[in-house]
């Protein structure tokens, strides 16, 4: 089982909530760096192994600079995503680039940071050399379509997915490219997302083992590297296991001797690009209880809401909640735990069994360390919250701060109303 424990005490949670009002996110850096060497450990075999990590999942430059530090990558798929990495000292080939309905601009700025492009559609070559030019390497995102079996709750079933190249259209890219003067290839895929089976890991290597050796045997086209995606899950439920990070390395490793080592392919080299598993479990949403309800059922409100995370909203996914000071109480009352949303389904559990809460009790929402801040908005003129980092020394850093009624309105063009002017007092005035 994963225990679900906090790296804090209550005193030191509010210590911090002295400095920093909630609701805010807050990210383990030692337990994130652990994680992080548990994953290049389980593919030490592997020649230069590589792990872009998602931006997406969580993007901030600070967290982007200590997993540097750790020898990985960035995997981006927007302009902003490719400045966060530059910002972190993540550059050239140590980028991939994958996106889809790419504007120009975005491959344009790709190419000239060097980042290794991984394209979604065989219609994108002609759009890529129109605009930003061919590169001297290239990849491209396969879609196995009904070969995939099963479906996965975020991502779904394959052929109905919009991204990636099906089988016969990768193998007319690889020579369409060849013959542009492109001297080295990639080949990525990515068909399922938090993923617990550690074994549907391991069939994609095969399945992408499959593939490159038949991209050699039949077009003579010799594949560099294949990044086999993310999709690693995380155990949300404390009853849930964590995938094996050793099974699946040493799994890959059975099927890549089988495969390309037999067929003289090696040095294939491997990537991966996870995000929600290197920082999702060690990331913290910590917020205040506001308000109880009583009528039809019982609901306790939050300082925070579905802006600060809305997996639970979004998809109905479970967030293991502390009542931080009550850990070791019965869990004999049943809540509605809420935000404040103009929408029924801002809810952060439904019907879930917690010891008795009173107002002002703290509350941490664990595994909110990836696709939590980072899928924040403004609806209802909410303001996103800070993000903190506990350092590996102990101490505690603001990596981004709360927004402000200033920021909200930062963006709207009528000097004449005072808009800013307004906000800026009202802010101080809070």
């Amino acid at each position: 089982m994963a225990k679900k424990t906090l790296p804090f005490t209550k005193q030191q949670l509010e210590e911090i909530i002295r400095q920093y009002p909630t609701p805010f996110h807050i990210y383990d850096e030692a337990a994130i760096r652990k994680n992080a060497r548990q994953l290049l450990a389980a593919f030490s075999w592997a020649p230069r192994f590589k792990e872009y990590f998602a931006i997406k999942a969580t993007p901030n430059p600070v967290i982007l600079k200590f997993l540097r530090e750790e020898g990985i990558g960035a995997d981006c798929s927007s302009l902003p995503e490719l400045l966060l990495a530059e910002m972190a000292g993540i550059t050239g080939e140590d980028i991939m680039f994958s996106s889809n309905d790419t504007p120009a601009a975005e491959f344009q700025a790709a190419r000239k940071m060097g980042a290794i492009i991984n394209l979604d559609d065989i219609s994108h070559i002609d759009y890529l050399e129109k605009h930003a030019g061919i590169p001297e390497i290239i990849s491209f995102r396969y879609n196995p379509g009904p070969l995939m079996k099963n479906g996965n709750t975020i991502i779904g079933y394959p052929e109905e997915a919009k991204y990636g190249l099906t089988k016969e259209q990768i193998l007319q890219a690889y020579p369409i490219m060849k013959g542009k003067g492109v001297k080295r290839f990639g080949i990525h895929t990515m068909v399922i997302s938090n993923e617990l089976n550690a074994d549907s890991f391991i069939a994609t290597a095969d399945m992408m083992f499959d593939l490159i050796v038949e991209l050699k045997k039949n077009l003579e086209i010799d594949i560099e590297f294949v990044n086999f995606g993310g999709g690693i899950g995380i155990p949300y439920k404390p009853e849930q296991e964590p995938v094996d990070l050793a099974y699946v390395g040493q799994g890959i490793k059975k099927s890549y001797e089988e495969k390309i080592t037999a067929n003289g392919l090696q040095p294939l080299r491997i990537a991966m690009e996870c995000g929600r598993m290197i920082t999702g479990p060690y990331g913290y949403l910590v917020a205040t209880v506001l308000h109880k309800k009583e009528i039809y059922k019982n609901y306790v409100g939050l300082d925070a809401c579905m802006t600060n995370l809305m997996r639970p909203a979004l998809y109905g996914a479970y967030h293991h909640i502390t009542v931080v000071g009550k850990e070791g109480l019965p869990l004999d009352h049943v809540y509605d735990v809420t935000g404040s949303l103009c929408e029924n389904n801002d809810k952060f559990a439904v019907d879930r069994q917690l010891p008795a809460i009173e107002i002002g009790d703290r509350v941490v929402i664990h595994d909110a360390g990836a696709h939590g801040f980072a899928m924040g908005f403004n609806y209802n003129g909410k303001l996103r919250s800070a993000e903190l980092l506990l350092k590996a020394d102990g101490g505690v850093e603001l990596i981004r701060r709360a927004e402000t009624i200033a920021d909200y309105f930062a963006t709207l063009d009528v000097p004449a109303t005072g808009l800013q002017a307004a906000a800026t007092k009202s802010q101080n005035n809070l």
